[in-house]
């Protein structure tokens, strides 16, 4: 794929009135809202930034998702830093809003961002001072310091069942699901229940299914988006920074009162506190009509998949069942080994050691953004993290 740029980042390589031009910019690796975000906040600083994004657009994974997709963060606590959400995008942005607004983001602060490019590895240049990034066609880049800001939901994820690559029914990953015509009449099991697969369930059982049952291994913590108008996002940012013990006997105070007890159509409370399961990665599901779907036997819960045989699906409790019909909802790696693994800045599950402002000791002036999951909102902290780590490169650089 050929190189390209916006007519607004054309503009921008053209130096900030007195700014000498910049041979060694800071690179961005990823077009999202995170490298966006990150770009536009040292740029702000008069610090050249170079967006490089793998595909055409912006927004790349955004527009991957699903068309019933809304953000489950408010429009006000979402925005990226220096551009607010417009009003007439609504209290909940629909996806398609929100890759309008990337759009106008990149263009309203001008970000110099190169489409087409992947970045395969990076390495210290020669003399230590700075970054080596290989990329597409042979390309070398030397710049001051990497943001790597490629995605949490990077690489879908498909778990090695047994039996799996000789299923004979339909399997798909949910980042391939987009609407629910294709599958009226049928009797489809959507595997996972986090958010992705909660909604995709409803998505699929308002649209016409014939059978949706939802294959769950662990339940989930359920939430109402919002309790006479308060949204979760705000308990979220009010809970981060309290013990985990204190958090995990709110929500339950909380989950009594505001959420219905499932446990007799096969979705029972969890024993396990919300923020402890936060802690380990399981962000609570919103409810966007999951409850109700589920109470009214639109969606039916069932056990977690074990393995696959011929056009049969094997769960947990031995049952064996046949939908037409499986959509794995079951998440996605960074997939960072490639790019990043060699420099040791990565943890045992391939996750960056270190995030924000933060750098590891052997790796200089590398940055990460976008990585973490939290109950506080993943674009308002994109957006707080855009800061912390414009300064900071702001800083070395003096």
């Amino acid at each position: 794929m050929a190189d390209s740029t916006t007519p607004q980042a054309r503009r921008s390589q053209r130096p900030a009135p007195g700014r000498p031009a910049d041979d060694h910019p800071v690179y961005v690796i990823g077009g999202g809202p995170g490298g966006l975000s990150v770009a536009a906040a040292l740029r702000a600083r008069g610090v050249r930034a170079v967006v490089l994004e793998k595909s055409d657009r912006v927004g790349a994974s955004w527009r991957g998702h699903y068309d019933r997709l809304r953000l489950h963060t408010t429009r006000r606590l979402s925005a990226l830093p220096g551009l607010a959400m417009p009003r007439s995008f609504g209290r909940w942005v629909a996806r398609d809003n929100v890759l309008r607004y990337l759009e106008k983001y990149a263009e309203y602060h001008e970000l110099e961002v190169v489409t087409g490019v992947e970045v395969s590895r990076l390495e210290r240049t020669a003399d230590g001072a700075g970054w080596l990034l290989h990329a597409t066609g042979g390309r070398e880049l030397t710049g001051s310091a990497v943001v790597v800001a490629t995605g949490y939901n990077h690489t879908p994820h498909l778990p090695d069942w047994p039996g799996r690559t000789a299923y004979t029914g339909e399997l798909l990953h949910a980042s391939d699901y987009r609407e629910p015509s294709p599958y009226a009449g049928k009797d489809v099991l959507v595997v996972g229940v986090g958010n992705t697969g909660a909604e995709i369930a409803v998505d699929l059982a308002e649209g016409g299914a014939a059978r949706v049952r939802l294959a769950v291994r662990t339940a989930p913590h359920i939430v109402r988006r919002s309790t006479a108008g308060w949204p979760a996002q705000r308990s979220g940012i009010l809970c981060r920074r309290l013990p985990v013990p204190v958090v995990d006997r709110l929500g339950r105070a909380i989950a009594k009162v505001s959420v219905p007890d499932l446990s007799a159509h096969g979705l029972p409370r969890p024993d396990t506190g919300l923020y402890t399961r936060v802690r380990q990665g399981a962000i609570p599901v919103q409810d966007v009509g999951l409850i109700d779907a589920v109470r009214k036997g639109r969606v039916e819960p069932v056990a977690a998949v074990e393995s696959f045989d011929d056009d049969k699906v094997v769960l947990a409790d031995g049952t064996r069942v046949g939908p037409d019909t499986v959509v794995a909802a079951t998440g996605y790696v960074r997939a960072l080994e490639p790019l990043l693994g060699h420099l040791g800045v990565l943890d045992g599950r391939g996750r960056p050691r270190v995030h924000g402002p933060r750098t590891a000791p052997e790796a200089p002036d590398l940055y990460f953004t976008g990585f973490t999951n939290p109950i506080s909102g993943m674009l308002r902290e994109l957006a707080r993290d855009a800061g912390k780590i414009a300064g900071a490169v702001a800083k070395r650089r003096k």
